[in-house]
Parts: structure tokens; C-alpha cells; sequence
């Protein structure tokens, strides 16, 4: 159940509070539907399940729906995920076809809630046609894309632009990845909601009550990477700087994930990963249910430091997460992990497993500035990426598309 918003005054203020009050009161009754492609798993759906409560309490008329598709609408999908983050990838004429009529047929299911609704956010590439789908539709429509596509592989965005490219508005996560596209586009990074059972305080024996299962050993550093076994997440990465580091410094390694249910690669991918850490004591590759998140708070707190050697990101927000916890992050140079990881003041921005590993041995002979980057990193988090702050911003981007104030929105704070 989602916090009604009072009880986030202690995290963002009470100011932030009423300024959604007043944002919100011109669009009360305003009809707003989201659309994705998978319930749980993944950053998307964690932060729709905690904004549509907030936005219902403030008035708004606000729905989730969830498109379904096939294994091979799936696995067009994923290719397309894959080539927006730069992989050069040969998208088959009939699985973009595919894709197209799964979309046709969500349109037959969901045009009872989408035709009528006045605003209507598209969440990355698998809803996307939609919007081609549904010709009566008299709301305004936004596309928001949750990808990193600062270089996209240009054959598959080219499919995809045609498709976005009549949308009302798109929105980024962060201005390297915008596009060219014929309508205003919107920066809005995540957020992470801090009273949720994933970034919740828990107390010592709870988290200890979690973490047990898992053997770790209480006196030496855990290093933690907390993310779905995606190749992009450089999982067999993290394992061979782990491997690099433990010959000096006796630590231990988790991989903690889950799967997406519109990510068919995954079961491959921790595959390859276990079979990279083969039967090595020291390293813990925990496959995690999508409900375990007091288990991933509380490995989260038990970390001594956190990584997350991304070779594309979106956002990441279990970097976020880690922040908000007091942890200094190793981050992969890429995406939205660059918004947030940097270098000596929360963490340290990385290329390859071996500069993941001299900064993990950097920071473990260093633990008063662990100390200095985990306050620094949750001052960060609370200044500019809790869902408050995600939520005043989505309010903002539909009165400028109520009011077609599309090129500047300002706000008194």
C-alpha cells in the first residue's frame, strides 16, 4: 500500500508537499492513464506503482494498464531495447510486424481507457504504436522512454521514430539521450520513493533476519551489485574486478537480481554468470523474487560499498537506492548513473573490471571517506530524486500540455 502524502514531509519538507497540493489543483478530475508492458520487474513499474497512488489522492483520475504480448513480441522488443542502447542489431521485417499487430490487438482491449483519456503516457518501446493504433483518441499523448538511446543503432530507431514521432510531447531521463523529434521533449529524471519497503530504515535485527539466509560473513566488506541479469548490467564484469581485488583485501561479492517478465534474455545471462563465479565461496548470485525488498534494503545496508558497472543505463536506480542507504557507488560511465556518481564526492565513475577494482581498493583503505561519500550521496538523493520531486515534475509537463505552454513551464517553489 502506498504512503498517502503527508508522511513524506519528513523526507522532502512540508513545502514540497504543498506545492504538489497546488499543482495538482487545476487537473483534479483530469483523467491520466499509464501504459507499460510488465507489472513488476524493473525501475518502471516500481515507480508506477507508487506515483498513481499519489496522484489518485490528489484528485486526479489516474489508471494503470499493461499491454500483453507473446515470446516473440517479447523478443522483438528486446531487440529493440538492445539496439536503442547502441547494439547492432538485425531486427527482422516479420518480428516488427509482430510487434506492430500485438499492439493493434492491446488497442482493441484498452481503447475504453486510452480514447477517452486526457492525458496518456506511453512507457518505452514496447507500447509504443499504440498511439498509431487508436485514431479516435482525444487526449494528449507522451512517450516516455526510459532508455539510454544517446547512440542508437540508427536502422531500429529509425522504425521507432516513425512511430513516436506523432506523439503530443516525449520525455528523457537526461538531455544526452533526447532525439530529434517534431514535438517538445521533457527531461525528467527517476526517483526512488523513500518510504517504500525497499529504502524504508530498518532496524538491525530485521536486516540481520534477512540477510542470513545468504551466509555472508559479518567481518569482511561485502561489495553489492543489485540489479536484473541483463549483459548491459556487466554482472561478469563485476565478478572478474572482484576477482581482482580479493587477493589483497579478503571480501566477499553479491549479485542480487530478478527477472522481468518482458526480458526474455534473462534466464541466459545468469547463466553465464554462474558460470563465471563457478562454485566460488566468496561470491553470492542470489536470484531474488520481484516482492523481495526488504531483502534488497537490507543487503543494500549491509554493503560496504555498492556497484553498478553499467555499460548502458537508463537511470539506475538501484544507484539511487544505494545513495539514499549512505553508500559510496562504483558506477559504470554511462547513462543516468553519470546524474549521480561523482567521482570523490558519492562514488567513483568506471570503465573496465580493473578500474572497478583499484576504486574498491581505493575506498576500502579509505573507510572516513566511505563515511564523508555515504552523507554526501544521500544529500544528493534527497535534493533531487525522491518521487515528490518525480511527481511535481509529471504535474508540471501535463499543465504545460493542458494549457499548450510547450516551450518554457515555470513554477513558484
Amino acid at each position: 500500500m502506498s504512503a498517502t502524502l503527508e508522511a513524506y514531509a519528513e523526507a522532502a519538507g512540508q513545502d514540497a508537499i504543498q506545492h504538489l497540493r497546488h499543482l495538482a489543483r487545476p487537473l483534479r478530475g483530469a483523467r491520466v492513464v499509464h501504459v507499460n508492458s510488465t507489472a513488476v520487474g524493473g525501475g518502471v513499474a516500481e515507480i508506477l506503482a507508487r506515483l498513481i497512488p499519489l496522484k489518485r489522492e490528489l484528485g486526479i483520475d489516474a489508471t494503470w494498464e499493461i499491454i500483453e504480448g507473446d515470446a516473440e513480441f517479447y523478443a522483438a522488443t528486446k531487440g529493440f531495447h538492445n539496439a536503442l542502447q547502441g547494439q547492432p542489431v538485425d531486427l527482422p521485417r516479420r518480428l516488427v510486424e509482430h510487434w506492430l499487430e500485438v499492439n493493434r490487438a492491446n488497442a482493441e482491449r484498452l481503447r475504453a481507457s486510452l480514447a477517452d483519456a486526457d492525458f496518456v503516457f506511453i512507457h518505452d518501446p514496447q507500447p509504443a504504436p499504440l498511439f498509431g493504433a487508436i485514431p479516435d483518441r482525444r487526449g494528449r499523448w507522451v512517450w516516455r522512454c526510459h532508455i539510454d538511446v544517446s547512440h542508437p543503432h540508427r536502422p531500429v530507431w529509425k522504425t521507432l521514430r516513425t512511430v513516436v514521432r506523432g506523439y503530443d510531447a516525449s520525455v528523457f531521463s537526461m538531455a544526452a539521450f533526447a532525439q530529434p523529434l517534431p514535438h517538445p521533449q521533457y527531461l525528467v529524471p527517476p526517483s526512488i520513493d523513500p518510504l517504500s519497503q525497499k529504502n524504508r530504515p530498518l532496524d538491525p535485527d530485521e536486516a540481520a533476519r534477512a540477510t542470513a539466509p545468504f551466509g555472508l560473513d559479518p567481518s569482511r566488506p561485502v561489495i553489492l551489485q543489485v540489479s536484473r541479469f541483463d549483459r548491459f548490467k556487466d554482472p561478469v564484469g563485476v565478478i572478474r574486478a572482484f576477482r581482482m581485488v580479493r587477493p589483497h583485501v579478503p571480501i566477499q561479492l553479491v549479485l542480487a537480481g530478478g527477472s522481468a517478465s518482458d526480458d526474455p534474455e534473462g534466464e541466459e545471462v545468469l547463466a553465464e554468470v554462474r558460470a563465471e563465479a563457478a562454485d566460488d565461496p566468496d561470491i553470492k548470485v542470489l536470484l531474488l523474487p520481484p516482492d523481495a525488498h526488504t531483502t534488497i534494503n537490507a543487503l543494500q545496508r549491509l554493503a560496504t560499498i555498492v556497484v553498478q558497472k553499467s555499460l548502458r543505463e537508463g537511470f539506475g536506480l538501484t544507484v539511487t537506492e544505494a545513495l539514499w542507504k549512505g553508500r559510496p557507488v562504483i558506477g559504470g560511465e554511462a547513462g543516468g548513473i553519470t546524474l549521480q556518481v561523482f567521482d570523490n564526492h558519492t562514488g567513483f565513475l568506471v570503465n573496465t573490471p580493473e578500474g572497478a577494482a583499484f576504486r574498491i581498493r581505493y575506498l576500502l583503505s579509505r573507510p572516513e571517506l566511505i563515511a564523508t561519500m555515504g552523507i554526501k550521496g544521500r544529500r544528493l538523493v534527497r535534493e533531487n530524486f525522491l518521487l515528490t520531486r518525480h511527481l511535481r515534475e509529471y504535474l508540471t509537463l501535463i499543465l504545460a500540455l493542458k494549457d499548450a505552454a510547450v516551450d518554457r513551464v515555470e513554477v513558484a517553489s
